[in-house]
């Protein structure tokens, strides 16, 4: 069972993807200083949480989803001496801070894989998933062989140059292949305790873990994977009781179960359910969209609030993420307000992606940098001003291309523009911090959502109602009781008695009176 971390339930979560963030050495690369100077633009957007992308020693063949050494610090980055420090400045604002945990797998060159891929036995010889041969090799996973002195072949995760660490199989089809209840297993299980165990002394405050549900291999219905997470977790509950996880999953039912306190509902091309609010052709937020109904995600995402609520744990819901396609690229800056306001309205752990603010847009037909492929036009530097490189930068040349926009679209613009996107989230966040109501642990009751109709109500605890209106026309809702505007976005409604109308392409928070 998860950790049941308090804070969870009005935590604003912010993902930073370090290299992209701050440069404050002038090498064309974001670090920890950079993150730490920008502190204060954090906090006072509303963000008391932060998710960090990987910072380890890496050859950055996956941005640093290829990890050397868990204990240390990429030197582009900083000293570990620098992340301790971040979490101490980020504490003093109010700020938690989850690191980026892979457990999946290692880099090729990791000092733990090295010593596995030797000829002579070790002890990290069962760190790794091998066959007991080099001309044999298992059917149906990936696997790479011939580049090492131990006569196997070594199964990978998602590029050739990340071998699996070994959380053993579910289902055995091969003699070599051992129970993920197995001794080489239970190693693995205690190296990656090490691992969270070292930062959370150290003052962080928790881990999003990567490709979390994917350990076991073979694993009908997760229950490997399940049981490994209660294995790694074990302890960690009772001697960290406020530190929180996050998993890459996206199925609260046996990621809860596992123990995690939060588990993503990941929005991209891959999830149609997941994006039909905000990222499919027919997203509802969409408003030259050929079709609106939010019924279909609603359905499906009070069916995962039944999960939260049975393991006590919560749902995370993104904006986008450094996979994902930047949201910009399906709705424009005005949808954004209406998607925002739906995201921090609902019973959920909201993380906002960094850029999301102002609306940056995906940068197009960039080369692959470290890995990224279509993800590296997501991952480009964060815009600040209308400067050199956007205020990213002081380099020549900044390790992937400042988007073209950063003239127009940038922080300090957006600062001095009351009806801005920045300004407008801005007052959202804090607007969900302070009205309780809105937080994780309140209900949620839907009192409009209907098949192919472009309005949207729901009520959040007692008083509050959220509603919208994304069709051509303007749509008139009764209300329960007289109620006031706390926020709008895009057209003010017009409020008579306990009559309200919305204009097209509007939505509106609301607190009830009576």
């Amino acid at each position: 069972m998860a950790r049941k971390a308090q804070w969870l339930k009005s935590a604003n979560f912010y993902e930073i993807y370090p290299q992209s963030y701050y440069d404050t050495n002038g090498d064309g690369i974001g670090d920890i200083e950079g993150i730490i100077r920008k502190l204060d633009y954090i906090k006072e957007m509303g963000f008391d949480a932060l998710w960090l992308n990987p910072l380890f020693l890496s050859p950055f063949y996956d941005a640093g989803y290829d990890v050397t050494d868990y204990y240390r610090v990429a030197p582009r980055y900083g000293t570990n001496e620098d992340l301790y420090r971040l979490f101490d400045e980020a504490h003093r604002r109010g700020i938690r801070v989850l690191l980026d945990l892979v457990p999946g797998h290692t880099a090729i060159d990791s000092p733990w894989f090295r010593k596995s891929a030797s000829a002579e036995r070790n002890e990290y010889s069962d760190y790794f998933l091998w066959t007991d041969g080099v001309w044999k090799n298992p059917k149906d996973l990936p696997y790479v062989r011939g580049f090492y002195d131990r006569n196997g072949t070594v199964l990978t995760n998602f590029y050739s140059i990340q071998p699996a660490l070994n959380y053993g199989y579910d289902e055995i089809v091969n003699d070599w292949e051992e129970s993920y209840r197995g001794e080489g297993p239970k190693k693995v299980v205690k190296a990656m305790q090490d691992v969270i165990r070292f930062y959370l002394d150290k003052g962080c405050d928790g881990f999003r873990c990567d490709m979390a549900g994917w350990l076991v291999k073979r694993d009908k219905d997760f229950e490997g994977t399940v049981y490994i997470w209660q294995k790694i977790f074990e302890g960690i509950d009772k001697d960290y009781p406020e530190a929180a996880f996050v998993s890459e999953w996206s199925c609260p039912r046996r990621s809860l179960e596992a123990g995690f306190d939060m588990d993503f509902l990941l929005q991209d091309e891959f999830s149609p359910v997941h994006s039909l609010m905000s990222r499919s052709k027919e997203a509802f937020f969409k408003l030259d969209s050929p079709r609106h109904d939010a019924k279909k995600f609603l359905d499906y995402y009070l069916q995962q609030l039944q999960y939260a609520d049975q393991y006590h744990g919560h749902i995370a819901m993104i904006t986008g993420n450094h996979d994902t396609i930047r949201l910009r690229r399906n709705l424009t800056a005005d949808e954004f307000k209406l998607y925002f306001l739906f995201l921090y309205t609902l019973p959920c752990v909201p993380f906002l992606y960094y850029g999301d603010e102002i609306a940056m847009p995906y940068e197009e037909g960039l080369t692959s940098v470290e890995g990224g492929y279509q993800r590296t036009g997501s991952r480009s530097p964060m815009a600040w001003d209308d400067s050199l490189n956007a205020g990213f930068s002081t380099s020549e040349k900044t390790y992937i291309p400042v988007d073209p926009s950063y003239k127009e679209t940038n922080v300090q613009a957006q600062l001095e523009d009351e009806d801005s996107l920045l300004c407008f989230t801005q007052k959202l966040l804090h607007l969900r911090k302070e009205e309780e109501e809105l937080h994780d642990d309140r209900s949620m009751e839907i009192l409009s959502a209907k098949e192919d109709d472009p309005f949207l109500a729901y009520r959040r605890g007692k008083r509050m109602v959220v509603l919208f209106n994304v069709s051509k026309e303007a749509r008139s809702f009764d209300l329960p009781s007289k109620a006031e505007v706390l926020l709008s976005a895009l057209h003010e409604p017009r409020l008579e008695e306990r009559r309200i109308t919305l204009l097209p392409g509007s939505g509106v928070l609301l607190r009830l009176l009576d």
